[in-house]
């Protein structure tokens, strides 16, 4: 995800039409994924030596992976990437350790890929985001306690991505301005 592109999925519709041909495929290179992704191999390469992305297995990257890796990428433009990364690991703990999560990487993508789509079609503001949030978590987190830290922390990820949108296009504005 792009602030370009709400749903940098390579042109796939949702996030599950492309984990069946990253299965199918074994996993993703390096090369594929920053195909998919337009980030450079040593951005993704960085973000796993600071551990906010999995390391790949056999030099493969998987649906987590992939998943994780946009999601950092949506969020940057808007917040330190430092930020980016206590964010993720609030939600899911360690990067290499699955058995800490409390939302699938997928899952937590496709939340968060269907917040930004509502949030940008009804033009709501930063202060009701939460409430985007909350509705379209509705019947997808049944965890109470998972819920409770989810709320908050993918607020801050939409909130993250349309900062980083609002940015772009004051930039793209004034170059613009200038330039005419």
């Amino acid at each position: 995800m792009s602030t370009k592109n709400t749903a940098k999925t390579g042109g796939y519709e949702s996030f599950a039409e492309l984990s069946a041909l990253i299965r199918a495929a074994d996993g993703l290179s390096l090369a594929q994924v920053c195909a998919l992704s337009g980030l450079e191999p040593s951005t993704i390469q960085n973000w796993i030596k600071r551990g906010f992305v999995p390391h790949p297995d056999r030099k493969r990257y998987d649906e987590r992976h992939l998943a994780r890796i946009l999601l950092i990428d949506a969020m940057r433009d808007g917040m330190l990437i430092e930020r980016v990364g206590a964010l993720m690991r609030y939600i899911n703990g360690d990067a290499d350790d699955t058995a800490d999560d409390i939302i699938g990487e997928q899952a937590l993508y496709e939340l968060f890929r269907r917040a930004v789509k509502t949030a940008c079609e009804q033009c709501v503001p930063p202060d009701r985001v939460g409430e985007i949030v909350k509705e379209t978590m509705r019947g997808e987190v049944s965890d109470h306690t998972a819920a409770e830290r989810l709320v908050p922390a993918l607020t801050i990820m939409v909130n993250a991505y349309l900062a980083a949108r609002y940015k772009n296009e004051a930039d793209r504005l004034y170059e613009k301005m200038i330039l005419h």
